[in-house]
């Protein structure tokens, strides 16, 4: 209960004298920042140059244009944060028209989202885009580029160069450089550099990251006797790696450390979310409808695939006479549906309209089993100290999985959320720090009634335990609504400051 002499209490700023404070002017840029902006802005313009010029298709016009714009970025986010005290930098960033809602985030959204629908449904509009990386998709993969090695490029440029941001904007945090270093290996490493080197060899082109069912089609009859029935060994290896990666690694690996092991450290899908899309992880919602519209799809897309693979696995054995012809067109469904409009259109091109977690929260069917594992059979838990815990809201705001970490730490419980990737930014950001990224003895000690397993899982399905803040049944006690209604204005330079 709050005490009436508190409610009562009346501090008006304005007719004491005090007004807002002026506006304090951005510090300049410096010298070297100015260098380096001048060096992404020369890079744009010989990445116009190039794309309508001669050198369309050299080592030089590649390297003028995207070489200039990569390192003037990565200098630019080395000088900018370099003199800043290290620890917390979200200053201003609920007021930026590009990172919350403003023009800008519309105008960002639109083109992200617009190149996506190009790159799957109209590709012939990027064929000039396309012929820039032709030098080094010769050198690598021993042929011309295509749209998705034009696409891989961009990519895997995206995690580097926004991995350099994330190196200096959390270098106090060593958990966020070790996970940001092994996002931009696993990219650079596994996810564009060795399947290029492998169509170089003749070789399938295999991504050793992705599993079923995030790479949906990895376990379907077609790909698994294309793989096997390729000359050698290798593609046999690549069979046997996808099913151990999906049915021994992927429970093993979770029960150990979460699904933090795959969705913040090793998947691209991450990577890309957690360094392009830092700036924007404060859109992610809170409130309990998009956790229920979250559970709802996301658990709906797994058994869609399920389903799909199951089908075209009894169609491959019986020949086509349990099903028909109706798994061809699920398989065809889900390709369009969710592995292009969902996961790429809606997946990244929604960053600055709804957060950077978009696909992972609603729809990749890897993050539901991980999560499932992670919610009931693992030994991961984000712990917390109930009695540090000031209120400020850090947590909340800044946890891409739409979580409201506050709500558990102020009340000194686990966190212990199926959609939770670990990527540690409720801790980083905490002023106190109250969060702490543990893997315990055993999964039996996280919450009340993890020791069954099988129980839990059976109340989560009829009624999970959500914390709503203020409107939900696990609140505190509210507040009664006699001394609300006596309450006189309550405004001080501290709320208008807050």
């Amino acid at each position: 209960m709050i005490d009436t002499a508190t409610l009562d209490y009346d501090f008006d700023e304005e007719t004491l004298g005090f007004e807002e404070p002026p506006e304090q002017p951005a510090p300049p840029a410096s010298w070297p920042e100015r260098i380096s902006i001048t060096a992404v802005a020369l890079g744009f313009l010989a990445l116009i140059v190039t794309l309508l010029g001669p050198l369309s298709g050299t080592w030089a016009g590649m390297l003028l244009s995207f070489g200039l714009i990569v390192l003037g970025s990565a200098a630019y986010f080395w000088l900018y944060y370099r003199n800043t005290v290290p620890g917390i930098k979200h200053d201003g960033i609920m007021f930026g028209s590009a990172t919350h809602l403003g023009l800008i985030g519309w105008a960002l959204g639109i083109v992200i989202t617009g190149f996506y629908v190009v790159l799957y449904w109209w590709p012939e509009y990027l064929e000039r885009g396309v012929r820039l990386v032709d030098p080094l998709s010769r050198a690598l993969a021993g042929g011309p580029a295509d749209r998705w090695f034009f696409y891989g490029f961009l990519y895997t440029l995206a995690i580097l160069v926004f991995g350099v941001r994330m190196f200096m904007k959390y270098r106090h945090n060593r958990y966020q450089i070790i996970r940001t270093a092994s996002v931009m290996f696993f990219q650079l490493g596994f996810a564009f550099l060795i399947p290029q080197l492998l169509k170089s060899f003749n070789q399938p082109e295999f991504y050793f990251t992705y599993f079923w069912p995030l790479k949906y089609d990895y376990l379907f009859p077609s790909t698994v006797g294309s793989l096997t029935g390729h000359p050698g060994a290798l593609g046999v290896f690549m069979v046997f790696w996808g099913a151990v990666a999906t049915f021994i690694a992927t429970p093993v690996l979770t029960y150990f450390y979460g699904k933090r092991w795959y969705c913040s450290w090793v998947c691209g899908c991450g990577g890309l979310a957690e360094t392009l899309g830092d700036p924007f992880r404060q859109l992610s919602s809170k409130s309990t409808d998009s956790w229920r519209i979250e559970r709802g799809i996301i658990y709906s897309v797994l058994i869609f695939i399920t389903v799909t693979t199951i089908a075209l696995w009894v169609n491959s054995a019986t020949e086509g006479r349990v099903f028909g012809g109706l798994s061809g067109p699920l398989a065809s469904a889900y390709g369009f549906y969710i592995g292009a409009l969902f996961s790429g259109v809606i997946g990244v091109g929604f960053y600055p309209l709804m957060g950077s977690r978009v696909w992972c929260r609603f729809g990749c069917p890897m993050a539901a089993i991980l999560g499932i594992f992670q919610r009931f059979f693992s030994r991961f838990r984000i712990t917390t100290n109930g009695g540090q815990c000031m209120s400020c809201g850090n947590c909340s705001t800044y946890c891409e999985m739409g979580i409201d970490v506050r709500a558990y730490a102020q009340r000194g419980e686990n966190i212990v959320r199926a959609s939770c990737v670990g990527c540690g930014i409720c801790s980083a950001v905490c002023p106190r720090g109250v969060l702490k990224l543990e893997n315990g003895p055993t999964h039996a000690d996280r919450y009340p009634g993890a020791d069954q397993p099988l129980a839990a899982f059976q109340e989560a399905l009829s009624a999970a335990k959500v914390y709503e803040g203020n409107n939900g049944s696990d609140a505190p006690e509210p507040v009664d609504p006699a001394l609300l209604s006596q309450r006189r204005p309550l405004r001080s330079q501290f709320t208008r400051r807050l």
